[in-house]
């Protein structure tokens, strides 16, 4: 699944990324966090060829700024994306109450400002794995790199994991089904007055808030159910502590598959992207075929 996921995700988002930086003269808000969402995603999907290949011979030891590294990157990945779609939400709600854009959140300098704490955000809550990885890994000489949920003692994993799961999934999760639901209000209600429908952009952020339902919420609960099956005073067998990691592991590759999902919201989320990549591809293939 990680092989398929760098397969396709890969070209998805590098698309979209040069298409930002050579087709897109004038940026918006919107851009800004889809950049940011892309730029994200294709570090991600980086780093999945190792993972790739260590998961099918069976490698267990990675080097220490290798081990940190990839876990560092997977999770600050899953946890920006789902705050980029947030503020994606919020903005397209906030340009439908406010059409000229004069509300101080649909600059583009503060969409710069939101960026930059959002990232300072998701690494403030993604520090203390550092601490976690460190002290599992020392000890035994980096010998195994650990997943999140086989980390140090399994009760303090387990509230960090309970804190983050809350703030960084659960959160961002009910802001954007509530933006959503506040952009289905207004639109009812601009509907009525003008007769024309503006349903396509709330459709597409309910299918992705949706999305992040369907992907994120497997993992998060069975990383917590997988902590409490570690706990010494449930005495569980070690057959069903197996079996719970099984389906844990499982999870995870279906998390990520958002990078490789989340390009099309790219498309449909802004015209003018997707008309200066129409654009740009036409110029392409008109010097292409006046080479030949």
């Amino acid at each position: 699944m990680y092989a398929l996921e760098f397969t396709f995700g890969f070209s998805g988002n590098l698309v979209v990324i040069l298409g930002y930086l050579f087709c897109l003269r004038a940026w918006k808000s919107t851009n800004v966090y889809l950049f940011n969402l892309s730029v994200s995603d294709l570090i991600f999907l980086c780093t999945l060829p190792e993972l790739s290949y260590s998961y099918a011979h069976n490698l267990k030891k990675l080097s220490s700024a290798l081990c940190l590294t990839n876990r560092y990157i997977l999770n600050v990945n899953m946890y920006s994306s789902i705050l980029f779609m947030m503020w994606i939400s919020v903005d397209r709600f906030l340009l439908m109450c406010h059409p000229q854009r004069d509300h101080i959140l649909l600059t583009l300098k503060a969409s710069l400002c939101i960026t930059i704490l959002n990232w300072i955000w998701v690494n403030a809550q993604i520090f203390p794995l550092f601490i976690f990885i460190i002290q599992d890994s020392e000890p035994i000489s980096w010998t195994v790199c650990h997943d999140f949920a086989n980390l140090g003692e399994a009760r303090v994993t387990l509230i960090y994991t309970v804190v983050l799961t809350i703030t960084g999934y659960v959160m961002p999760l009910v802001a954007l089904f509530f933006s959503s639901q506040r952009m289905v209000s207004a639109l009812v209600k601009r509907e009525e007055m003008h007769g024309t429908s503006y349903q396509r952009p709330v459709r597409i952020l309910r299918i992705a808030a949706k999305m992040f339902l369907v992907l994120y919420t497997p993992v998060h609960v069975l990383r917590i159910v997988h902590l409490i099956s570690r706990l010494p005073e449930l005495n569980l067998s070690v057959c069903l502590m197996d079996d719970i990691n099984a389906v844990y592991t499982v999870t995870r590759p279906i998390a990520y598959a958002h990078s490789v999902i989340n390009p099309a919201f790219y498309f449909l989320m802004t015209d003018c992207f997707r008309k200066a990549l129409q654009d740009k591809w036409r110029k392409l293939k008109r010097m292409i075929m006046t080479l030949t």
